[in-house]
């Protein structure tokens, strides 16, 4: 394991077998966001998006919980307000959602979110923002924004409404109730449940799978996929398309083919 250093204490790094862990560091405040943490969340996904070594990103939480959302008690005491004027702070907050969020989601390489405790707000639109996601049998996820006064953001408007539908994901916003692991993955919220003892166990048996998968292949199949939650039919058929062919140009499709043929596991190379 690689220890990367992030600049901040309150972002954790560390590289093994291809996976990125990333690990919000706030216990105290249950991981809630504050400008530090954020900004080296955005420099270290930005980095893991052209890092070949990088092969699957991991985002988890220290102390027992995911992330609490924004930093609302220091928001109540002033520390969140800003002194750039109300666009310069909107400009802000949408490069800091577009280096997390935003890249989280299009970023060509497999995420993964593993939440130990509570995803809230904010903290629920990054879960959500990954690929797949794992849970504590003792985590929950709430928008929480109508509890304190927000309309939210870090993309959970759109990531809860691909995931659940229009109708449940205003139910949920309106609402702000606390949905259960249990619920979840019913949802379709959350892949897998397991005990907060097993978590990070099953979490990195994922991961180091994906990271030692055909990763030319999952480049194509999450723009792939990512283009249909939007997309027009016949668009995403053509580019199906081209991505299939390319892939089969590949050396991992090669192998594989040869590995099929001869009764055993490929060996991907990323080639």
């Amino acid at each position: 394991m690689t220890a990367i250093d992030t600049g901040a204490q309150e972002l954790i790094a560390d590289l093994s077998d291809g996976v990125l862990t990333l690990t919000m560091n706030r216990p105290e405040a249950r991981n809630a966001l504050n400008g530090a943490m954020l900004e080296a969340l955005g420099v270290q996904i930005t980095q893991a998006e052209l890092d070949p070594n990088v092969k699957c990103v991991v985002l988890t939480g220290a102390g027992g919980a995911f992330c609490a959302g924004g930093d609302v008690k220091g928001m109540a005491s002033g520390g969140g307000a800003s002194d750039l004027g109300i666009d310069a702070a909107i400009h802000r907050q949408r490069q800091s959602q577009r280096n997390t969020s935003g890249r989280l989601f299009a970023m060509p390489k497999p995420t993964i979110a593993a939440l130990p405790g509570a995803a809230a707000g904010a903290g629920l639109g990054l879960a959500l923002a990954c690929d797949l996601r794992i849970m504590a049998e003792t985590a929950i996820m709430t928008t929480a924004f109508a509890r304190v006064g927000f309309s939210g953001d870090y993309g959970g408007t759109y990531f809860l409404t691909q995931l659940v539908g229009a109708a449940k994901a205003r139910e949920l916003y309106f609402l702000s109730e606390r949905v259960s692991a249990a619920e979840a993955q019913a949802l379709g919220l959350t892949n897998w449940v397991c005990a907060p003892s097993a978590l990070a166990t099953k979490t990195q048996e994922i991961a180091r799978r994906l990271a030692a998968g055909p990763t030319i292949a999952f480049r194509y199949m999450k723009e792939n996929l990512n283009r249909a939650m939007a997309g027009d039919l016949h668009d995403c058929l053509d580019l199906e398309v081209t991505h299939h062919v390319h892939c089969g140009q590949t050396a991992d499709h090669r192998e594989a083919a040869k590995a099929f043929v001869e009764k055993r596991e490929p060996v991907f190379v990323g080639r």
